[in-house]
């Protein structure tokens, strides 16, 4: 069985989608019509950066979407099921066929923006840590959280003894020094522009729920796994539901994967830009086929 799995945030690169682009029509066409509905030039941010553009939430998430989507169609994959890791998600739910390009992309930049917002209005950071077992970072970040009195939760569950955290400044510093005590083999703050996963995305889920309400979503053609469970849902309404609390809620990347091969999946595909996924793939499940295309 065929699994395709979209990937999320720092995929990104300069140069993106550039030759797909250029030899394609049909990828051409959706990145035109990207372009037109966002009422700026992401392709060109895409193609040509800077980097420091590109990097910015509200830009990087609807170019690793947009890559993605255009990708899928391109490649004209029958996939028996799909995840995507954080924004991947909505391109999942798109390949899916549970909403259409337009409606996921105007999603997608709204996320982005309200990200970035929430950054600013609640400051607060990310870390990784490698080394230690999930629990350990659960029991870390809950004594982080009492000893600074602000939070810090697991954001990115990503494979087994790779887990981001994320929440206040000052508390993930705590819980990088408290993962440094139980021996980790690496704990560093990670470049990104606010908590996310995070009880300080709160302002963005708020608004987030509001469009999403607005929106009717279809039944999907085919299973869809969603971070907020690490399940599947053929449910339209569970499919909403689990997508807008993955704003707050940890990733469960390691889990999702974890559970597509019990039932039955033994190729990988990622599709979109780079190959972050098919490492963390690689480093969950043995015995499983693992590609890509970016």
């Amino acid at each position: 069985m065929e699994a395709i799995l979209f990937p999320g945030q720092g995929s990104q690169k300069v140069g993106m989608g550039l030759n797909h682009y250029e030899s394609t029509s049909g990828f051409r066409d959706y990145v035109d019509e990207a372009d037109r509905l966002l009422g700026y030039s992401l392709s060109d941010i895409m193609f040509e950066g800077p980097a420091e553009t590109l990097t910015k939430t509200e830009f990087t998430q609807p170019a690793i979407f947009v890559h993605s989507v255009a990708l899928f169609h391109q490649l004209q994959l029958k996939p028996d099921m799909t995840a995507g890791h954080s924004l991947g998600e909505f391109s999942a739910l798109t390949a899916a066929g549970v909403m259409d390009f337009e409606t996921a992309l105007s999603l997608v930049a709204l996320r982005g923006k309200l990200m970035q917002n929430a950054g600013e209005v609640n400051p607060g950071t990310m870390a990784a840590i490698i080394g230690l077992d999930d629990k350990i970072i659960d029991n870390i970040c809950l004594e982080a959280t009492q000893v600074i009195q602000k939070p810090v939760v697991p954001a990115n569950y990503n494979s087994p003894g790779q887990l981001v955290i994320s929440g206040d400044v000052d508390a993930v510093k705590k819980a990088i020094e408290l993962a440094k005590e139980h021996g980790c083999r690496l704990a560093k703050m990670l470049p990104v522009s606010g908590a996310f996963h995070s009880p300080l995305m709160k302002p963005a889920f708020d608004a987030l729920k509001k469009k999403l309400d607005e929106i009717e979503f279809k039944e999907p053609k085919f299973l869809v796994y969603s971070n907020y469970t690490a399940e599947p849902s053929e449910s339209s309404d569970v499919l909403k539901e689990n997508l807008l609390h993955q704003l707050v809620s940890p990733v469960k990347w390691t889990q999702t994967v974890i559970h597509m091969e019990k039932v039955g999946a033994n190729s990988f595909i990622e599709v979109g830009p780079g190959a972050v996924l098919q490492g963390l793939v690689k480093r969950t499940l043995k015995n499983v086929i693992i590609s890509g295309h970016e």
